[in-house]
Parts: C-alpha cells; sequence; structure tokens
C-alpha cells in the first residue's frame, strides 16, 4: 500500500507563498508590539502535563500527551491490571502560551514588575478541524503581568486593534465583559456557585448555537429552565442596543457587590478604549463567557463579520502566576490567532504584493560556472535577490524557467564572454523583452529604476 504523503489531520505543510503571507503578518504584529513596549519570549513546545491540567475547564481533554519513552514505558505497560491513562504520559504539548507564560514568571524572580512580553509560537490541540481552525496554529499573544490597573486591559486590546488596522481590517468588533458581571448574573438567574462552570461552558456557545441551544445544552447540564431563561433573558441583548442602555439594563438586573464592582470596571474599561486605537472597535457584549477557566475579571474576543469564530481573544487572570508559585501575580492578556487572520485576508484578497524568490535570474552562456557565481556575489552585494541557473542550458530554456510559475524573476541577467570581458550584464525585462547592456556596478541600480515605460 502506498504511503500517503499528507500531513496528519489539522496540519499543514507551508509552501513558499504561504511563508511569504505569514512572514508579512507576523512583522507586522511584532512591529506593533514592540511599539508598545513588549519585549519577546520563547517557551519551550513540551511542557510538564501537572502545569497544564486544571486550566482549561471542558478543553482539557484537547491537550497532547506524550507517552512515556523506552524502559518507562515498558515498565508501565508491565504493572498488572488496567492501565491508566494518567500512568502513560507526565509531559504535553503546551495548549496556550498563557500558562507557560505563568510558569516562566513565577520561575525567574528578576523580571521587571511590569513584564510585558510577546509571544508568536505554534499551539497544539486534538480539536476538530474547520475553517480557520487547526490542530497545530500560531497564537501572537501579549501579556502585561504585576498590576491590577485597567491601562493593562486598554494596551492590549489596543495593540491588537492597531494589528489589524495594519492590515487592513475594517469591520470587526472587539467585545469586552468581566467574569465577575458573570458571576453575579448567573446568580440573578438563580444558578446555584457549584454550576457557575459549566453554565459559562454552555453561554460560551451561544453564538454557535443560539438561545435555544443553550437552554437545552443547560438542561443536559442540570440547570432549569426557568433559571436557563432568566440567564438568557440577562445576557443576550438587543443588536441594536447601545452600550450605555446595555449597562443601565443590566444594573438593574443586579444583586450583589460583586457584580456592580465588575460592571463599574467595565464602565471605566469603556471610557479608557475611547481614547485609544480601539474606540471605534469596543462594544458590551454580556453574552461573551470565554470558556477557560482561569479568567478572574475583565475578558475581551475580537469577531469579525463571515468568519463564524473570533480572531482573537483574552482576559484577566490575576489567580493563574500564584498557583506555580508562592506570590499573587495580577496578569491580562491576549492572544491574535494568526491562522484566522491569514483565513480572512486570503479570502478578501487584503495582502500587498509580496516579494518571493529572485529580483533576478542570472543565465550565463559560454562561460565558466565559478565566474558565474562571482558575478552573483557581486550583484547579492548591491541587495539584488539573485538566483543562478544551475546547469548548462540553451538561453531560450534558462529565460523560459525564470519565467515559469513559482520562480517569477521579473529581470534576468545574462551573462557571455562578452559581458565578462566588459564588466557588464546584459539585463532583461521579461515581461517587456527590453533588454540593455548594464555595468555590472549599476545593475542593481537599473534593476530598482523598474521597467521602461510601456
Amino acid at each position: 500500500m502506498a504511503i500517503s504523503t499528507k500531513p496528519p489531520s489539522g496540519m499543514r505543510d507551508f509552501l513558499p507563498a504561504d511563508l511569504a503571507r505569514r512572514a508579512h503578518v507576523v512583522g507586522v504584529v511584532r512591529e506593533i508590539y514592540e511599539r508598545y513596549g513588549f519585549v519577546p519570549l520563547e517557551t519551550p513546545a513540551v511542557e510538564n502535563l501537572e502545569i497544564l491540567l486544571g486550566k482549561y475547564g471542558e478543553d482539557e481533554k484537547l491537550i497532547y500527551r506524550l507517552l512515556h519513552r523506552g524502559e518507562e514505558l515498558q515498565r508501565v505497560l508491565a504493572e498488572p491490571g488496567a492501565v491508566k491513562e494518567s500512568a502513560l504520559s507526565d509531559q504535553a504539548l503546551r495548549y496556550d502560551l498563557t500558562v507557560p507564560l505563568a510558569r516562566v514568571v513565577a520561575q525567574y524572580g528578576d523580571l521587571p514588575r511590569y513584564f510585558k512580553r510577546y509571544q508568536i509560537q505554534p499551539v497544539w490541540r486534538a480539536d476538530r478541524p474547520g475553517k480557520g481552525r487547526f490542530r497545530e496554529f500560531y497564537q501572537c499573544d501579549v501579556d502585561i503581568t504585576g498590576t491590577e490597573s485597567l491601562a493593562a486591559e486598554a494596551e492590549v486590546c489596543a495593540a491588537a486593534c492597531d494589528v489589524l488596522d495594519r492590515l487592513g481590517f475594517g469591520g470587526y468588533t472587539l467585545c469586552i465583559n468581566h467574569r465577575g458581571l458573570l458571576r453575579g448574573i448567573l446568580r440573578a438567574a438563580g444558578i446555584a456557585p457549584e454550576r457557575e462552570g459549566t453554565a459559562l461552558q454552555a453561554v460560551d456557545k451561544l453564538d454557535k448555537i443560539g438561545q435555544a441551544g443553550v437552554i437545552a445544552e443547560l438542561a443536559e447540564r442540570g440547570i432549569a429552565n426557568d433559571a436557563a431563561v432568566r440567564l438568557l433573558s440577562l445576557i443576550d441583548r438587543p443588536a441594536d442596543e447601545d452600550d450605555a442602555a446595555r449597562f443601565e439594563a443590566i444594573a438593574a438586573g443586579l444583586v450583589d457587590d460583586e457584580a456592580r464592582t465588575a460592571l463599574a470596571q467595565l464602565r471605566e474599561l469603556a471610557g479608557l478604549l475611547a481614547v485609544t486605537s480601539a474606540a471605534a472597535h469596543a462594544r458590551f457584549v454580556p453574552a461573551l463567557a470565554r470558556g477557560l477557566g482561569y479568567y478572574t475579571g475583565p475578558i475581551f474576543e475580537i469577531q469579525v463579520a463571515d468568519l463564524g469564530s473570533s480572531i482573537a481573544g483574552g482576559g484577566r487572570y490575576d489567580e493563574l502566576v500564584g498557583i506555580f508559585g508562592k506570590r499573587r501575580v495580577p496578569a491580562v492578556g491576549l492572544s491574535l490567532g494568526l491562522e484566522r487572520i491569514l483565513v480572512v485576508m486570503t479570502e478578501r484578497g487584503m495582502y500587498p504584493e509580496l516579494p518571493l524568490g529572485p529580483e533576478l535570474m542570472l543565465c550565463w552562456l559560454d562561460v565558466e560556472l565559478a565566474s558565474v557565481l562571482r558575478v552573483a556575489k557581486d550583484l547579492r552585494a548591491q541587495g539584488l535577490r539573485v538566483e543562478v541557473f544551475p546547469e548548462h542550458a540553451k538561453l531560450g530554456k534558462q529565460l523560459q524557467y525564470a519565467d515559469s510559475p513559482g520562480v517569477g524573476a521579473r529581470w534576468c541577467g545574462i551573462l557571455g564572454k562578452g559581458e565578462l570581458a566588459a564588466g557588464t550584464l546584459t539585463v532583461k525585462h521579461l515581461a517587456s523583452g527590453a533588454q540593455h547592456a548594464v555595468a555590472l556596478a549599476e545593475v542593481a541600480a537599473h534593476v530598482r529604476r523598474g521597467p521602461p515605460p510601456a
């Protein structure tokens, strides 16, 4: 049977054109993040399993666990009785970049008090692949640790909006909410505290399965129908209701101080976002839940029309770092989903012309290959991207290859005995056919001037 050459489901190969688009987006992300004072960080692909467990709620089942190796695996398998899953692994591929950051902050005591880091690395989830959803994908995170100030929320949200604005996104919404407010709303609806987590898991699906679907799922999770209906009446607000009206409507239904404090923080955050680049996009969305269990305060997502899922999400997680150390370290962060951004930009044709492959293909006739490579070295020293045709061949074949799909050189430099003796290169613009003898030292300038007028 033939071996399949396809990558595993939910994972992809990236060909040169794919990487050019990814590099363009990542370059914008890095530039914007660094403009806000964030510094880079990288962590291992593999984390100890105990670091990851207990942080992701129901999504913990999506963690890719790594089997023990060698003698340790054989020892576990040789033990009498059924082998427990927990005994087969003590390491896993990272699920996100937030938990590894929390581990790093707990590990290193000499980090700045207000540690502003960005991280652009792949994560792995045993999820069901779909549009913009993969099992291996890159996240572009920004986080601020060490402060409870809402300036941190405003900064990470504004940075993300700056990235999307620079990339050319227009119609997107920065949805904001608060886990404390959600807890208060759940209590006001009559949902017991021990069912808050499972209720939020269902509410998080509201935009995908609608009110009827959420009520049905809440029933499956043991929550009475009347409580589910009261809950949705509070959080599923009319689409045309402005933020001021939403704040007032929610305030009227609150029953405790935690929820009122959370609502006051959201009002303050809305005021801060109003003076940033996020102003045109921010929207209070009381149905926003964010399913991860470690959020403690404001939460946010960025949604794009027609995508069907968010392209960014995050929130405050003041207790996560303390799990790994002796001190409590407040923190807030936001993650841009690189893959989903790329999906939208591809569908909408949002990429600028991106350099890929050689600017100039160096073709040659009747000269030694060493001379060709020496000329290529001189041209590259001028800043040109130069590819050398590697074999003896007729000039027509070389020119045809230079202009073929996947190579796409706009110019050819033709080097023969005459050019080599004169210190020149015959430079040919492939689209127009125009060609000129150009001194070697002037080739880059000639190419930079562009093709001749049509």
